[in-house]
């Protein structure tokens, strides 16, 4: 089973092209969710994203622990892991430096392209706007984008959403 990373901007499409690709695996799915419900607005759109997944479809909800949350899949589960932004933003909370979710990050996809069963996972492109004005928000862009590339390196395939649309990235 193919392994796919999904890319792209704030409502681009990423999510719904990550459960199009688990709906044709043909496989028992489960959603590891990184997003925690910290507000009215945040629990909202995770209640959005459940109505767009079928029922039967298990959901496991782990905001630090990805390759932990990995390890206790069953082999023949496509996984969807959405989304790498919010872990790593979870991460940074819990006082992470940059190589530490680096070395995570490596650790996880590892496990996750190994996967039997195949796996999707999607993040946010956030490396293409200006230069933020903090330090935080600087450190943040680059420890995302240093994941990304982690985990479009370790997949099969990485795709970039785009108002609806995906591009396929070819390696560097």
């Amino acid at each position: 089973m193919t392994t796919t990373f999904v890319t792209g901007g704030a409502r681009s499409g990423k999510s719904s092209y990550a459960l199009r690709l688990a709906a044709a695996a043909e496989a028992p799915v489960v959603l590891i969710a990184t997003a925690e419900a910290r507000d009215d607005e945040m629990r909202e759109r995770i209640e959005a994203h459940r109505r767009e997944r079928p029922a039967a479809w298990r959901t496991v909800e782990e905001p630090l622990d990805l390759a932990g949350a990995l390890r206790g899949l069953a082999e023949d589960e496509f996984a969807i892991i959405d989304c790498l932004s919010l872990w790593v933003s979870n991460l940074l909370e819990n006082e992470h430096d940059g190589a530490a979710i680096e070395q995570l990050a490596a650790e996880a996809a590892a496990l996750a392209a190994g996967r039997m069963g195949g796996c999707v996972a999607v993040s946010n492109e956030v490396g293409m706007g200006i230069v933020p004005m903090s330090a935080l928000a600087r450190s943040y862009r680059d420890v995302i984008g240093r994941v990304n590339a982690i985990w479009a390196e370790a997949f099969d395939d990485a795709v970039l959403a785009v108002a609806g649309r995906v591009l396929r990235l070819e390696r560097a």
